[in-house]
Order: C-alpha cells, then structure tokens, then sequence
C-alpha cells in the first residue's frame, strides 16, 4: 500500500506536468519533453549498469548478515559507484550529442540541449544509489517520501521554469528538478545514521564487481526497455513530427498510468515471496496464478474505463488537441493488458536467476517491437505504433509461457486461464466495437462492459481475500449489492 500509493502519488503528479506542458506548449511540447526525458531514460539505463537494482539486494543480505556496519559498508562502494557511473553516462551525452540530436531529431540543433541532458543523468543516478541504501534496509516509508517529494518539488519547478522561458526551459527545469531530488534522497539516508565506513581500496574492488556482476541482466532489461521507448518516439517524431510524437507521449502516458503502479506495487512483495519458494514447484505455480488473477482484478476495470473513455481522458488530463490520440491509446490499453497477463509468469525466469534467459525474451521483446513501430507506423501511420505494441506483448506471451512451462513445469490453473480469455477478450470486443460501430454506441457498450467487469473483479477480489481482512462497511455494503456471500 504503502510503494502503490507513493506511485500513484507520482503518476498522478506526471499527469499535472503533462496537463501544464500541454496547456503551455501544446503538442509538440509534449512531443519535445518526451523525447528528452527518452533521451535521458535510455542513457540512464546504460549507464547504471545495473548497480542500483544489485545493491539493494546486497544491501538486504549485508544488512542480515552482519547488521548496519556491514550494511554501511556496500552502501559506501553503492553510493560512489553510482556516482562514478553517473559521470560516465554524462561524459558520454556530452561526447555524443551531436549524433544523438540528429538521431533523435533529423539534425544537430538540439546538441546543447542533449549536453545539459547529461546533468540530468548524472543526478538520477546519485538519487537511485541513495534510493537503493533506502529500500535494501526497508526503509519503505522513507523511499516512498523520497519519490513523492522528489516528484512534487520537480512538478513544481518545471511548472514554474516553463511559464517564464517555454520550450527552452524544458532542460532546464529537468535540471532545477534533478537537483531537487538528489537533496531529498541525500536527506532521507543521513538520518539513517549509518556507522561510518572504512573500506580498503580492495574491499571496494571486490564489492562494486560483485554489484555489477549482478546487476548486467538488469541493466539489459531495463536497456531494452528504454531503448524501445527510445526508438519508438524517433520513429515517430522522424515520420510525423513533434506533433504526432507529443500525441504518441501523451498515449503512452495514460496508456499504462493505471496498470504501472499496480505492477509495481505487486512486484514488491511478489518476487520476495517468489524467491523463497522455487525449490516448490507447486507453491510457486499457485503463487503466480494468484498473482496473475490479482493483476487482472485490479487492473481489468481502469483499462477498459480509460479505452472506453479515451477522448474525454484526453481532452481533461491533456487538451482537445489530443482527441486524435484515442485510436493509439485504445490499441495500447490492450497491449497493457497483455502486459498484465504475461507479467507474473516472467518473474519466474528472474527468480531461477537465469540471467541469460531474461536477457534474451527482455531483447526479443525490444527487437520486435521497434521492428514492427518501423514498419506499421509507415504503412497505417500513428496508430501503427499501438498496433506494434500489441503485437509485441503478443509474441512476448508465448516466449515467456512457453519458457516457463517447459523450463520450470510452470501451467495455468482451469480458473486462471478462464479469467484471462475473459480479460482479453471484453477489452478486445470493446476495441473491435470503436471499428464497427458508431463512436456514441461503442462508447456505451464500453462503459457497460466496464461495469460488468467491475463488478465481477470486486466481487472476486473479495473472495480472493480473508474474511478478517475485509472492513466491516466494505461487508455489508457487498452484502446490500448481492457481491459477497453470506457470511462474509
């Protein structure tokens, strides 16, 4: 509760900083803002090497092994490693930026600004390494403070940046905002009061290998992930403009705001509970399938009310302006549920800690789903690039499946798989019906299937629940609208 509402916090601060940008700069403001902070995700995740992700499980391990004097000791080699690392990745936008803004942008105008970018990186690096000390000791209050007052500060000053100097305070402002964190962060740690760390020039050696080490398969992930992200946007912005690339950013925004936080909310407490029970291959089977009936309960309603309701989202989180977007956020409200789906089962391949293996479906994903954006947006436009994302999470699915049920013996429970051809299927027919029918009676159709599958997931959340974990109100409120069963 506590990580998925810090992040619901920051998703919904995102949106304040896109409803701004949008209302100040418009589209292709957007579009610009997207592209920067692609720019700075995809040289972040090169650059962080996978460090901060390892540290904070080597943070854990120290911690429980040899209390907080062990632990301060990885925190030390953590916190300068990612700061030499930091500058790593900043030396290389500051070499690079010529090529990178005429990759990015079909000429080398925007080279200084790609230079600044780099400024950027470095201090989101210092902030994850000091986030990572945070969450390897379980300091889980402090590290959601941390993301939320680090959102709220860096809102408030690309806000303010932007109204005075427009488009050309963008990169600044990411600046002003990067610093802002990296305070909060430096803040939270010291009152930690870690006993002081004395670590020989070996010992750091040893340690910051060990945490890269761990780290590459992480760092591959998040690398094609970002990369992805990064390549889409280009293609995009070279083949229709800022202003398709502002309404693609926009999309792909709210596209995944509702199911990013509960993912990542899940994810901490999944995969801890995951690791401990690979030796029992029928605990973790019922762990994933409940994890996978989870995923979709929570997160099957929000997708199908933000699909049905797409150019009203639009219009009140953006302007009117990004009315054109809704045929791409449809397409990706669907690859997200794909998303969902495919979600639990891959943690599988993480917990086994087959690097190779990870590496390579999180590389397959990337190359096909660049390959077809390349293709699609070409031959049908925008909307291709939402198409392109669907079909990815598509042969991502039977990768991962196929992997883990003859790797790890991993299969669907009966319930599990009736859930998902239900899930996939209501948001596939509502998608069908914006082609079919009429914009008014699609829309329609749509809120009622949102209904229904609302009233389906709360009714199986709260089966899936204890009694003794469901309010008193929440009972009898279910009891009144026929949702719980007696008892209950």
């Amino acid at each position: 509760m506590v990580i998925g509402g810090a992040s619901a916090l920051g998703q919904v601060l995102g949106l304040v900083r896109n409803k701004a940008v949008a209302m100040m700069l418009g589209p292709a403001g957007i579009g610009l803002m997207g592209l920067y902070t692609a720019i700075t995700d995809v040289a972040r995740s090169f650059a962080d090497m996978g460090v901060n992700q390892s540290g904070v499980r080597q943070i854990a391990e120290s911690s429980a092994k040899g209390g907080l004097e062990r632990a301060a000791v990885t925190a030390y080699v953590l916190r300068r490693t990612s700061v030499v690392l930091g500058v790593i990745g900043a030396a290389a936008l500051l070499l690079f930026a010529e090529e990178v803004s005429k990759l990015t942008f079909g000429d080398e105008g925007r080279a200084t600004a790609v230079r600044l970018l780099g400024g950027v990186v470095l201090l989101r690096l210092v902030t994850d390494g000091q986030s990572a000390v945070l969450q390897g000791l379980r300091r889980v209050g402090d590290l959601a403070r941390v993301g939320v007052l680090g959102n709220l500060f860096g809102t408030i000053a690309l806000i303010a940046i932007v109204y005075v100097a427009g488009e050309r305070g963008l990169v600044p402002a990411l600046l002003v905002a990067g610093v802002l964190a990296v305070l909060t962060a430096v803040w939270y740690v010291r009152k930690l009061e870690l006993p002081p760390a004395k670590v020989p020039a070996k010992a750091v050696s040893s340690e910051a290998s060990e945490l890269l080490k761990l780290g590459l398969a992480f760092m591959v992930s998040a690398c094609s992930m970002m990369a992805a992200a990064y390549a889409v946007r280009a293609i995009v912005s070279t083949q229709g403009g800022l202003h398709d690339a502002g309404l693609y950013q926009a999309a792909w925004a709210l596209g995944g705001l509702y199911t990013t936080f509960i993912l990542q909310a899940m994810g901490t407490d999944f995969y801890p509970r995951l690791v401990g029970a690979m030796g029992d291959v029928p605990l973790r089977n019922r762990l994933t399938n409940e994890q996978m009936m989870a995923s979709m309960v929570l997160a099957g309603p929000g997708i199908i009310a933000t699909l049905a309701l797409a150019p009203f989202v639009l219009s009140l989180l953006y302007s009117s302006e990004f009315q054109e977007a809704a045929p791409l956020l449809r397409w990706i409200c669907l690859g997200m549920a794909l998303r969902v789906v495919t979600w639990p089962p891959g943690f599988l391949i993480v917990s086994k800690n087959e690097r190779l293996v990870f590496m390579g479906t999180e590389i397959a994903w990337a190359v096909v789903n660049i390959g077809l954006t390349w293709l699609l947006v070409s031959l049908i436009g925008l909307e291709g690039a939402g198409v392109a994302f669907v079909a990815s999470y598509v042969t991502h699915g039977v990768v991962v499946y196929t992997i883990v049920h003859k790797r790890y013996g991993f299969s669907l429970q009966r319930n599990t798989a009736s859930a998902i051809a239900i899930f996939i299927c209501s948001i596939a027919v509502v998608l069908a019906g914006f082609y079919m029918l009429s914009e008014m009676v699609a829309t329609i159709f749509a809120v009622l299937v949102a209904a229904i599958l609302s009233i389906g997931s709360l009714r199986a959340l709260v089966t899936m629940l204890p009694a003794e974990r469901v309010p008193a109100s929440v009972t009898r409120c279910l009891h009144r609208l026929g949702l719980a069963e007696s008892g209950r």
